[in-house]
């Protein structure tokens, strides 16, 4: 307890965080269950489209508890339907299952056992989560419509068709359809328990580009007889950033990195070519279309006035995660029911990582959570990540309420 915090705010604090913990007392045999849920789930991480044992896991429960459940929906993914009720309303709650290709360095006695490979982006807790929500509501089902829980593959993609374009393209909100649909990720660096919103854009859009610079290999005496893409390549990684500065809306947020850039092989030999990756990330339609323009103009000019030739691969990634505005004041509006306006952020900053549950809002009018994992954590997608079982219960809790609040018989004040 911090000397700052009035004895009323404590007491508040203190009632909010029960109800929310205590809420599952007598659906689980305590959070121990979760905890050995979601520990399993880490302890066997599975890549995108790869979530067999995971999704199989996940399916089982659902079933043994009441579930309708669709299978392979997407690749991988399970879709549980849970009806109550007459009324036609619906709702989607998602959480991603896959793993990342890292080596985990935890040393905890649930780490992964699968060389390479580990859940260092939280996805095994999502799920955990999402399961304890599903015991509860079938064990209470104080709701009146329909909950589709969607258990999503391959998050982690990247580029090309992700876990969300997968269930999509597979008829997911026509086979299930979806109301409004909610989703939830984890932020390191943030007490355990606060949840954060951000009503429109909320996460960048991610774009991707190689370039391969072909110039005039030759010795590195004789630099006059050669084309240089190692010089080419150089000026372009200084003149690729004028284009935030020079080229966006000083008021917009927008990234060109370079993160890769390959050339040669010995100090003598001046190299045919020169290979370089640039990641792109923009939070507007109209600034992402920009940066695409200007830099495809930028590269294909600098390269030609050195001499040299081009190859661009430009591949759009995932969009903007854009939430919805009632959509979003309603999860915010739950949120502080449950833990206390003190635990929630209604406007966090604009995050510069990106999502594919983008796609589903692109469809689907809807939040994307983030709930604070713990101050002093490591950070996402590193090797030494663990996610916090704190927040299993408190997650857990959270949708159980957000699904009944949101498909309530009696519709009260908080409503999207």
């Amino acid at each position: 307890m911090s000397e700052a915090d009035p004895p009323i705010l404590v007491s508040r604090r203190t009632e909010h965080l029960r109800q929310a913990y205590c809420e599952l007392s007598d659906t689980l045999d305590s959070r121990t269950e979760l905890e050995a849920i979601r520990r399993t789930i880490h302890q066997y991480p599975e890549l995108g489209f790869e979530e067999h044992r995971t999704a199989e896991l996940v399916a089982q429960r659902l079933e043994r508890w009441g579930f309708e459940v669709t299978r392979g929906v997407g690749g991988t993914g399970v879709v549980a339907s849970l009806r109550q009720g007459d009324s036609g309303r619906s709702i989607g709650i998602r959480a991603d299952m896959d793993a990342l290709p890292i080596m985990e360095s935890t040393g905890l006695p649930y780490a992964s056992v699968h060389c390479g490979k580990m859940h260092a982006c939280g996805h095994d807790g999502h799920t955990a989560i999402l399961l304890g929500a599903a015991r509860q509501l079938a064990r209470t089902r104080n709701f009146d419509g329909t909950v589709h829980l969607i258990f999503q593959p391959a998050e982690e993609i990247g580029q090309g068709a992700s876990g969300a374009q997968r269930m999509l393209a597979d008829g997911l909100f026509e086979r299930f359809p979806c109301d409004a649909i909610f989703g939830l990720h984890n932020h390191p660096g943030v007490p355990v328990g606060t949840f954060m919103f951000r009503a429109g854009p909320m996460m960048a859009a991610c774009d991707t580009v190689t370039v391969v610079i072909h110039g005039k290999g030759g010795h590195a005496a004789r630099p006059h007889q050669s084309i240089d893409p190692i010089l080419i390549a150089g000026s372009l990684v200084v003149a690729l950033q004028t284009i935030v500065a020079r080229n966006v809306d000083p008021n917009e947020t927008a990234v060109v990195t370079i993160g890769s850039l390959h050339a040669g092989h010995a100090a003598n030999v001046i190299p045919e070519s020169a290979r370089m990756e640039i990641s792109v990330r923009s939070f507007h339609p109209e600034v992402r279309a920009t940066l695409e323009a200007r830099i495809r103009q930028l590269i294909a000019s600098h390269v030609e006035g050195y001499g040299g030739t081009v190859d661009i691969d430009y591949r759009r990634g995932y969009p903007v995660v854009v939430n919805s505005e009632a959509e979003t004041e309603f999860a915010r509006q739950v949120a502080e029911e449950l833990v206390g306006p003190e635990k929630v952020v209604a406007q966090i900053p604009l995050i510069a990582g990106s999502e594919d549950f983008a796609y589903f809002l692109q469809h689907r009018p809807g939040c994307f959570v983030r709930l604070g994992n713990g101050a002093g954590r490591p950070l996402l997608h590193n090797p030494g990540y663990d996610f916090n079982d704190d927040n299993l219960t408190v997650g857990a809790a959270y949708w159980t309420r957000l699904v009944e609040r949101y498909l309530s018989a009696q519709r009260d004040s908080v409503s999207p």
